[in-house]
């Protein structure tokens, strides 16, 4: 599978049609544009702070990935003649010290989009790669304040596991079963 070239159509619960595409380093713009657009909380439920803005070193990170270990997507609508992204998934596959190779996974999406389908539709299209890659479970560090992504993931289908903490819920979705 040619990750790099990555592209699906989807119809969201409101009958918008997006496409889910690989991220390709040219994003940037796009990238800076979709971050000036969501809201401080969704910022903070991302991220774990608040931020006005993606440093340089950020925008590389999220735009240039290898495809094997890191891999990204975007949900993007075509305003006019312009497409816009309106959210993204990633994971970072990882091998723990049990030898189950693994992925951290996060999302974001903006909140004219939120509760239309677009973070669990990343998700099925990023556990099809992750599985394809060897990749035998996700996990996510959740806010608890943060139920509408912990109900994605316990909605999604696939045999989940949380592990909570004081400030944070630990999400281990296994992708082998």
């Amino acid at each position: 599978m040619d990750v790099c070239h990555y592209a699906a159509e989807e119809t969201l619960h409101n009958g918008l049609s997006v496409m889910i595409r690989a991220i390709r380093p040219n994003d940037k713009s796009k990238i800076i544009a979709a971050f000036e657009q969501l809201e401080p909380q969704s910022i903070y439920t991302r991220f774990f702070q608040y931020k006005r803005e993606l440093s340089e070193a950020e925008l590389q990170r999220a735009t240039e990935v290898d495809f094997e270990n890191e891999v990204a997507l975007v949900a993007t609508v075509d305003k006019g003649e312009r497409e816009t992204i309106i959210g993204s998934g990633r994971y970072v596959a990882y091998t723990p010290p049990e030898a189950i190779r693994s992925a951290e996974i996060a999302f974001i999406v903006e909140e004219d989009y939120q509760g239309q389908g677009i973070a669990s539709r990343l998700l099925r299209h990023l556990t099809h790669i992750a599985r394809e890659k060897g990749v035998k479970r996700f996990t996510a560090e959740v806010l608890p304040d943060n139920p509408a992504m912990l109900a994605m993931f316990s909605g999604c289908g696939l045999p989940m596991e949380t592990k909570r903490r004081i400030d944070i819920v630990k999400v281990i979705l296994r992708l082998d079963e």
